[in-house]
C-alpha cells in the first residue's frame, strides 16, 4: 500500500548535548534521508546544545536560531531574517538526556517492530517512529511553522488523529490520555471548553489533577510535542538577541553570555497559559533546573520577564488525541523491559535477527538485530539487542542484554542470568578505542535519593558478598547522600595487561567461584562510574558496530531466504546495502547461494542484477536492454553447459570490471538477467519430456500441409503460466479458443521441395506473403534466436522440429538431401494486427510446428505440441508461458494447469458449460481493437524482475491469480454471465497490478465509457494495447458499442469485431484431404 502524502519538511533539526556526537547524528539523519524517511529536499541538521544543561526551552530557541540562520543564508541574505519562516515547515527533535539502556540515547533505542512497507530495510529506532508520526500523522494539515518533539517517549497515534487547524493561531500542544495515577509523576494540561490551555501542572496535587480530568476519567498528559505558528515562532526567535535569553543560544555563549536554563513547557509555553499570572510566572522555578541560589533565581526571572513580554499575547491551545498513547522512557529497567516485550504474545518477537533455534526463545521475549547461533535460550520477559552470540547460553527472565559479540559469548557459558542488565559499550579513552561492560540489576534505581541497591541487593549486602569496599567506589570525601549507583566507580574500562570482557563484571554474581582473583583484577583496572562513562562513550563506533551486525545477520537472512525458497522480498535489504555503502558482502553472499540448485541460482542471479541496478540509482539507463556483449560469453557458456559453479564464478569475475559507473552497472545488470534467463530456459526445456511424435506417410514433394487455428482470449489466471511462475508457484489459466469476425485468423502451411534449401514466407493472409527468405546454408539460420530477425520464428521451428541441426558439421543441403531428399517451404500468416494480445506468436509457432512435422512425415498430438511450443519459444529466446498455445490449439473453453515442479508439464481440462451457453456467450462477447500496439517484451521482463524480487504485492497477486482462475472455472460451469463479468473485472485489476503501465490512457477512457454496458472487460493478454474484450449486458451489441465509442473523443483508430467460441481448435489437412488432430 502506498504511503500517504506526508509533510514536506523544510528543515529537520536533531539537538544533542554532546559536541562530539553532532557529526555522528548528522550522518544518521542523512542515512534516513537516503532511506526516503525524510524528503530529499529537506535540510537536515544535527545541532549541539550551547551548553550541556540549557534545558528543552534553551535547546528549542537555539535550534530555531540555527534553522533561521541556515534558511537566511540559503535565501541569499547576509543577516538572519524571520521572513524565511513564513513558508517553512520546521521539525525540531530533542535528543534529551543520557539513557541507561542505550548509549545513543532514547532516540536511537531500537524497538521490536518492523515496517514491511519500508523501501529500505533497517532496524526501527524510536527516532524513526517519531519521524513517521510527525510526518504522516500529527504534521499533515498543519500550517507552516515549527513543530517541536522530544524523543524521550514512545508515542502511538492513529492514522487520522482528527486535529482541526481551522482558524488556528499561536501555539498548540498535543496531549494524550493518561490515568490520574500516572499523572502524579508527570505533567498535565488544564484547558477550558474551547481547548485553550489554562495551566500546566507537573506532579500536581490530587485536586489539580482531578481538575484536569475529562469525562472518561482520563487526563491530558504533557507529551513533549508542541507546534508554533509562524507568528509565534517569530516572537520566540526575537528573544535570541535579548539578555539573558541570548545565553540560550550558541551566539550568546560565543559572545560571553552566562548560560541560562529554560524549560520548553514550564517556561516558554507556560507564559501563554490563560490562568497563569505574571507574578506567579516570574517567581516560579523551572522543573528542569532544580533548586538553586538567589542569584540564579534573579537571572531566571529576567529571562521569564522577556518571554512574558514576547509571548503572553499568543494563544495556546491543546489538541487531544483520545485514541493515542504516551509512554515516557524512564530509567527503570522494569518499565523499559515492559515496553519492549509482549507478555500476552504466544511467541517471541524476533525482528531483523537470525536465530538458529527459535524454539528456545520464550513467549513474550524480544530479539532485535541479533545473530544467535547454536543453543541460545531466552526466558519470557527478557530482551536481546545487537548481540552476536554462540550457544550454549541461557538468559533467564527479566534480563536486558545488549552489545555483545561472538568474542564475549564464552563469558556467558555456564551462567544463568536473572533480572540483570548486561551491556557492552564502545568507549574512547584519550583517543584510544576500548570495549567496556556494565552490569546492573533490573530493580536497581538510578535516582540519587534513597538508600539504593546494586545487582538487586543493598550496598551492604553487595559489599559483604563480593569483598568490594566503600572506598573502592567513592572518594572518602564524597557525602553519603552522593554515594549512589550513578557515582560508584564500578565499571572497569582498562586493565593493565589484557582486554576486558563481561567476566570482569559477571564475577560479582558468584565471587566464590573466582577465588579472589577476579576481585584483584577488578581492583587493578581503571574504573569509571556511570556518570564518568557517559562522556567517554564512542557513539560513532556504537552505531557502526550496530550497522555491521545488522548486515551480518541480513546476509544470513538473504542466503536462508534463497536456499529455503521463501517468498520474502530481498529488495529492501538490497537498497539498504547499496545506500549504506556495503553492496560488496551482499554480492558475495548471492554468489555463494547461486552455486547450488538451479532454481535458487536463477533467483540469486536476478538479485545480483537488482543490486547492480539499485547501485546505479536510476542514472545508468533503462534496466531492460541487450545482454549479448562478447565479454560475457565465457560465463554464459559455462551456464549453458550446466556448470553452475564455474558460471557464477566467471560472472563475478566479469562483474568486477563493470562497477565503476552507473551505465556499466546497468549493462552488467542486464547480463545477469540474461544469465538468469539461461537457467529459466533450461528449466522450461524440461517440457521436452512430454514431446513425442509418431511416424506417418511422407507427403509427396509439392503437396501442402495446411494448419489453421483460432485465436485465444484469456479469462483468468494469465501471468501464472509464465516461467518461472509456472513451475515455482504453479499456474492455472482459463482460456477460450475464438474466431474473429467468423474467421480462424492464424495459420501455416508447409511442403517438401526438390531444392535442398529452406524457403520461408510470412504474411497477413494465406494468399498474401509480405516477406520471403531463402536459407541455403547454416549461416542463414544463425539468427534463429534473435526474435526480431526476419523469419526467426520459422527458423526456430525447423530446428525444434528436428529437421535441421545448426550445430552439425554437415552443410544444410547435405542434411536436407540425406534425410528428406530435398528442402522445405514454410509459410505462416496471421490476420491479426501485431501486438493484438490474442496469443498470435505462440499459436503461430504451434501451427508452424504442426505443419512442418506433418510435412516431414511425423504426427504430434496437441498435448505434445503445447510442450513443443514452450521449447521453441525458449530456443527463440522470447520466453513466454503456455496459456497462448493452450488457448488456441485446444478447442472451446478450458483451463490449463501446471504444478509447482519440474519437469514442466501442462495439463488441460475442458470446462463443461450448460447446454446453449456457448451461443449465449457468442452473443455477449465482443472484441474492440484499441489501435494501441502492445509491447509485451518489456512488460514480461518487468514482471519477472518483480517476481524474482518477491515484491509482496506481486507475490500476493500471483497466488490470487491462480485462486481466482479456479473461481472462474466455476462461473463457466454455472453459465453465469454476471459472475464471469466479475471475473473479468477482477482479472484486469490483477493484470494491472502485475504489470503497472499496462493500461494506456486512451484504453482507460474507452473502458470508462463502456462500463455501463458490460458485465466486465479486460485487455487481452498482458495488456498495454491490442484487443479489449467485453462481456456485454445485452446480446448482439456490436452496433451499440460502435455508437458509444463514436461519441467519445480521443480514442484513435479503434474497431469493433464479432467473436465466437471455436469448437475445433487446431486443424491440420493435406490439400485435397482434411484430418483434424
Amino acid at each position: 500500500m502506498a504511503q500517504p502524502k506526508g509533510v514536506d519538511w523544510t528543515v529537520i533539526i536533531l539537538t544533542c548535548q554532546y559536541k562530539d556526537s553532532v557529526e555522528v547524528f548528522q550522518r544518521e539523519l542523512e542515512v534516513r534521508q537516503k532511506r526516503e524517511q525524510i524528503p530529499a529536499g529537506t535540510l537536515v541538521l544535527a545541532v549541539e546544545d550551547p551548553e550541556t544543561r540549557v534545558g528543552s526551552g534553551g535547546a528549542t530557541l537555539n535550534a530555531l536560531l540555527v534553522a533561521a540562520e541556515h534558511l537566511s543564508a540559503r535565501a541569499g541574505f547576509t543577516v538572519i531574517t524571520s521572513d524565511v519562516l513564513h513558508s517553512a515547515r520546521i521539525l525540531i527533535l530533542h535528543m534529551g538526556r543520557d539513557f541507561p539502556f542505550d548509549d545513543c540515547g532514547r532516540a536511537f533505542t531500537c524497538l521490536p517492530v518492523e515496517n514491511p512497507q519500508a523501501p529500505v530495510e533497517a532496524v526501527v529506532c524510536n527516532l524513526d517512529c517519531l519521524l513517521d508520526i510527525m510526518s504522516y500523522r500529527l504534521g499533515p494539515g498543519s500550517p507552516p511553522g515549527v513543530w517541536v518533539c522530544s524523543t524521550d517517549m514512545l508515542l502511538s497515534v492513529p492514522p487520522n488523529p482528527g486535529i482541526s487547524w481551522d482558524g488556528f493561531r499561536g501555539a498548540r500542544v498535543i496531549a494524550f490520555p493518561g490515568t490520574t495515577a500516572y499523572a502524579r509523576n508527570h505533567g498535565v494540561y488544564l484547558t477550558d471548553s474551547q481547548g485553550f490551555v489554562l495551566d500546566i501542572y507537573y506532579q500536581g496535587t490530587e485536586a489539580d489533577i482531578q481538575q484536569c480530568a475529562r469525562p472518561d476519567g482520563r487526563v491530558p498528559l504533557v507529551s513533549g510535542v508542541a507546534f508554533f505558528s509562524v507568528e509565534t515562532a517569530e516572537h520566540l526567535l526575537a528573544t535570541h538577541v535579548s539578555p539573558p535569553l541570548d545565553a540560550c543560544t550558541y551566539m550568546g555563549l560565543d559572545s560571553g553570555a552566562r548560560p541560562v536554563q529554560l524549560s520548553l513547557f514550564f517556561d516558554i509555553l507556560l507564559c501563554m497559559a490563560r490562568n497563569v499570572s505574571r507574578e506567579d510566572f516570574l517567581v516560579g522555578w523551572p522543573l528542569e533546573v532544580g533548586q538553586g541560589d538567589a542569584d540564579v533565581a534573579g537571572y531566571l526571572q529576567g529571562a521569564r520577564a522577556k518571554l512574558w513580554r514576547e509571548l503572553r499575547d499568543q494563544p495556546l491551545t491543546m489538541a487531544y488525541v483520545p485514541d493515542g498513547s504516551y509512554n515516557y522512557l524512564t530509567s527503570s529497567a522494569s518499565e523499559f523491559l515492559h515496553s519492549l516485550t509482549f507478555p500476552e504474545a504466544p511467541g517471541a518477537q524476533v525482528v531483523h535477527s537470525q536465530v538458529e533455534e527459535p524454539q528456545l526463545l520464550g513467549a513474550g521475549s524480544s530479539v532485535v538485530s541479533c545473530l544467535l547461533q547454536g543453543s541460545v535460550r531466552l526466558d519470557p520477559g527478557s530482551v536481546l539487542q545487537h548481540c552476536h552470540l554462540q550457544g550454549p547460553i541461557h538468559i533467564g527472565a527479566g534480563c536486558f542484554v545488549s552489545g555483545l559479540d561472538m568474542a564475549q559469548s564464552k563469558a556467558l557459558h555456564g551462567l544463568e542470568l536473572h533480572d540483570l542488565v548486561l551491556q557492552g559499550h564502545h568507549v574512547r579513552l584519550h583517543g584510544t578505542p576500548v570495549r567496556a561492560f556494565t552490569l546492573v540489576g533490573r530493580m536497581d534505581s538510578w535516582e540519587r535519593r534513597g538508600t539504593g541497591t546494586y545487582l538487586n541487593m543493598s550496598w551492604s549486602e553487595f559489599f559483604q558478598k563480593t569483598g568490594i569496599r566503600n572506598w573502592d567506589l567513592w572518594d572518602p570525601d564524597t557525602p553519603p547522600v552522593e554515594r549512589c549507583l550513578l557515582s560508584a566507580r564500578l565499571f572497569p574500562v582498562l586493565h593493565p595487561s589484557r582486554a576486558l570482557g563481561p567476566r570482569d563484571m559477571l564475577w560479582m554474581l558468584d565471587p566464590q567461584e573466582e577465588g579472589g582473583e577476579a576481585l584483584w583484577a577488578w581492583r587493578a583496572s581503571w574504573r569509571l562510574s556511570w556518570e564518568q562513562l557517559q562522556p567517554c562513550l564512542d557513539r560513532a563506533a556504537t552505531l557502526a558496530s550496530r550497522r555491521d551486525l545488522f548486515f551480518r545477520q541480513a546476509l544470513h537472512k538473504a542466503r536462508h531466504v534463497l536456499e529455503a525458497q521463501q517468498d520474502l522480498s530481498l529488495r529492501p535489504l538490497i537498497w539498504a546495502a547499496v545506500r549504506e555503502g556495503c553492496p560488496g558482502p551482499l554480492l558475495a553472499t548471492l554468489d555463494q547461494a547461486g552455486t547450488g540448485d538451479p532454481g535458487v541460482a536463477a533467483r540469486a542471479l536476478a538479485c545480483v542484477a537488482d543490486v547492480l541496478g539499485c547501485w546505479a540509482e536510476g542514472r545508468g539507463g533503462l534496466r531492460s536492454g541487450p545482454a549479448a556483449n562478447p565479454e560475457w560469453i565465457r560465463p554464459f557458456s559455462y551456464l549453458e553447459c550446466g556448470d553452475l559453479a564455474r558460471g557464477v564464478e566467471a560472472l563475478a569475475q566479469e562483474r568486477d570490471k563493470w562497477l565503476s559507473r552507473p551505465a556499466l552497472l546497468v549493462r552488467a545488470a542486464r547480463h545477469y538477467e540474461g544469465a538468469g534467463q539461461i537457467l529459466v530456459r533450461q528449466a522450461v526445456m524440461s517440457a521436452q519430456h512430454f514431446v513425442s511424435t509418431e511416424p506417418v506417410e511422407l507427403p509427396a514433394p509439392g503437396e501442402w500441409v495446411v494448419a489453421e487455428c483460432p485465436a485465444r482470449v484469456d479469462f483468468s489466471g494469465g501471468w501464472s503460466d509464465t516461467p518461472p511462475l509456472a513451475y515455482e508457484l504453479g499456474g492455472a489459466v482459463v482460456g477460450l479458443a475464438v474466431r474473429v469476425d467468423g474467421r480462424r485468423p492464424i495459420g501455416a502451411r508447409a511442403r517438401r521441395i526438390l531444392e535442398p534449401d529452406l524457403w520461408l514466407a510470412v504474411g497477413p493472409r494465406q494468399d498474401e506473403m509480405a516477406m520471403k527468405i531463402v536459407c541455403r546454408s547454416l549461416d542463414d539460420l544463425q539468427d534463429y534466436c534473435q526474435p526480431h530477425a526476419p523469419g526467426a520464428l520459422l527458423k526456430a521451428a525447423f530446428i525444434c522440429a528436428g529437421i535441421v541441426s545448426v550445430h552439425s558439421k554437415l552443410p544444410l543441403s547435405e542434411q536436407l538431401m540425406s534425410t528428406f531428399g530435398g528442402g522445405f517451404e514454410l509459410h505462416t500468416w496471421s490476420e491479426l494486427p501485431h501486438g493484438s494480445g490474442l496469443g498470435t506468436s505462440s499459436i503461430l509457432a504451434g501451427t508452424a510446428l504442426a505443419a512442418l512435422q506433418r510435412a516431414a512425415g511425423r504426427m504430434m498430438d496437441t498435448e505434445a505440441l503445447i510442450h513443443a511450443v514452450l521449447h521453441l519459444e525458449q530456443v527463440l529466446t522470447t520466453g513466454g508461458g503456455w496459456q497462448d498455445q493452450v488457448g488456441g490449439l485446444m478447442p472451446g473453453i478450458k483451463v490449463g494447469r501446471s504444478r509447482a515442479q519440474l519437469p514442466l508439464k501442462v495439463e488441460v481440462e475442458e470446462i463443461t458449460v450448460p447446454e446453449g451457453f456457448v451461443q449465449i456467450l457468442n452473443d455477449h462477447l465482443l472484441l474492440v481493437y484499441t489501435g494501441k500496439t502492445r509491447l509485451a517484451r518489456n512488460l514480461l521482463q518487468d514482471v519477472l524482475r518483480s517476481w524474482y524480487a518477491r515484491l509482496p504485492a506481486v507475490v500476493q497477486n500471483a497466488y490470487s491469480l491462480v485462486r481466482h482462475a479456479e473461481q472462474c472455472v466455476e462461473a463457466f460451469r454455472q453459465g453465469s454471465l454476471p459472475l464471469l463479468g466479475q471475473c473479468l473485472t477482477l482479472y484486469w485489476e490483477q493484470k494491472k497490478l502485475m504489470a503497472p503501465g499496462s493500461e494506456p490512457l486512451a484504453v482507460r477512457r474507452m473502458m470508462d465509457v463502456l462500463a455501463p454496458h458490460v458485465h466486465g472487460q479486460s485487455l487481452a493478454g498482458a495488456g498495454g494495447g491490442g484487443f479489449l474484450y467485453l462481456l456485454t449486458k445485452e446480446a448482439r451489441q456490436k452496433e451499440a458499442v460502435e455508437a458509444v465509442l463514436a461519441k467519445t473523443e480521443g480514442l484513435g483508430n479503434y474497431s469493433v469485431h464479432l467473436v465466437e467460441v471455436d469448437t475445433q481448435g487446431l486443424s491440420l489437412h493435406l490439400l485435397g484431404s482434411e484430418t483434424s488432430t
